[in-house]
Formats: C-alpha cells, sequence, structure tokens
C-alpha cells in the first residue's frame, strides 16, 4: 500500500476537522456523537478514528484551529506596520469568532466542560495560551508605538491590561450567548470608551 504524505494527511486531517465543527456548530458538544462527525465528514469510521481517538480530541483541534485563525487576523491586521488599538485588537478577534462557521455557544460549552472535566480544562488552556500569545503580541506592539500609555513599560502595561481584556473577549462572547436582547454595537462602543486608543 502507497504511502501517504504529509501534506494528504494533514488535508485530510483538516477536513476532518471542518466536519467536526460543522457537526459540533449543529448539535453542540454534549449532543454531538462520533457517529455524527462520521456521517458529516462522508469517511469510513477507520478513517477518521485513524486521525483522532475519539469526540474530546476533535474538539480540542476545533478550538485549537478556530483560536489560531484569530492569531492569523491579528497579524494581518498589522501587516501593514501600524499596529491595531487595543479595543480594534478585541474587535477584529471577535469579529471574527462571530463571522467563522462557528457557534460561540460551543466556546461556551468548552469553558463549562473544562470546570469539571480535566482534559477539556487542558484544552481550554492550550487555546487560551494561543489567544493570549496573540494578544501580548498585538497589544505589544501597540504600547511600542505609544509609549505615553505604558509609563511603566510596554511588558507592565499588557500585564497590566491582558486579564481585563481577556475578560471583556469573554464576557462578550458569553453575553452574546445568553441574553436575547445583547446589543453587540453597544457593548463594543463601551469598550471603545474604556480601553487606550
Amino acid at each position: 500500500m502507497p504511502k501517504i504524505s504529509d501534506a494528504r494527511r494533514d488535508a485530510r486531517r483538516n477536513e476532518i476537522v471542518a466536519a467536526a465543527q460543522r457537526a459540533f456548530t449543529a448539535k453542540g458538544y454534549q449532543h454531538t456523537s462520533m457517529a455524527d462527525v462520521i456521517a458529516e465528514a462522508g469517511l469510513s469510521t477507520g478513517a477518521v478514528y485513524g486521525h483522532f481517538e475519539g469526540k474530546r480530541e476533535l474538539f480540542a483541534a476545533v478550538a485549537r484551529y478556530v483560536l489560531g485563525r484569530r492569531n492569523a487576523d491579528l497579524v494581518e491586521a498589522a501587516a501593514d506596520g501600524d499596529p491595531p488599538a487595543p479595543p480594534e485588537v478585541l474587535e477584529i478577534v471577535l469579529n471574527g469568532v462571530l463571522s467563522e462557521d462557528f457557534d460561540p455557544r460551543l466556546l461556551v460549552q468548552l469553558w463549562g466542560e473544562a470546570t469539571v472535566d480535566p482534559e477539556m480544562r487542558e484544552v481550554f488552556n492550550t487555546g487560551v495560551g494561543v489567544l493570549r500569545a496573540a494578544f501580548t503580541t498585538a497589544l505589544g506592539r501597540w504600547f511600542e508605538a505609544h509609549p505615553e500609555h505604558a509609563p511603566d513599560g510596554v511588558d507592565a502595561a499588557v500585564a497590566h491590561l491582558l486579564p481585563v481584556f481577556m475578560g471583556m473577549g469573554q464576557g462578550f462572547i458569553l453575553q452574546s450567548v445568553m441574553f436575547d436582547d445583547f446589543d453587540a454595537e453597544a457593548y463594543l462602543d463601551g469598550v471603545r470608551r474604556i480601553l487606550p486608543r
């Protein structure tokens, strides 16, 4: 039997992750089975299990994919050399999450699962680590360009802002999922008024 190239293996893995994302979005994490993912992928059971051990690993891969794309969004936004201000950084990431073929309810489900399941907590922490690193880089670039907002230095400015910044993002996602009357633009307007620009 011919060996499968790394590129082909990666392409198949990405195909399965995309199918898992669609399945999780349609039914939610708890109500999606591996059979649902396999049916959505249109592959054999062996083909899917040859890449992923089970639902947790697939969900982790979906979370890493979605959060990794937000990192790419931030890199692209700073490509012209003019780093986006903190409110714009948050808006870029949140708009990316909402525009993705991904239901933000899945992130809230992940947060809930992470409180009781050590494996899901590890998935959560890995995904948050990717996002935290992206935020740290983006905010650091902006503070370097605007030292008047960083009297104690860039690293200190980022360290002070980052936890609050992350909380604003999580608050936006949670409220967008839980409150029927959530006004995304009003929330982002509040962010613009609070964060340095």
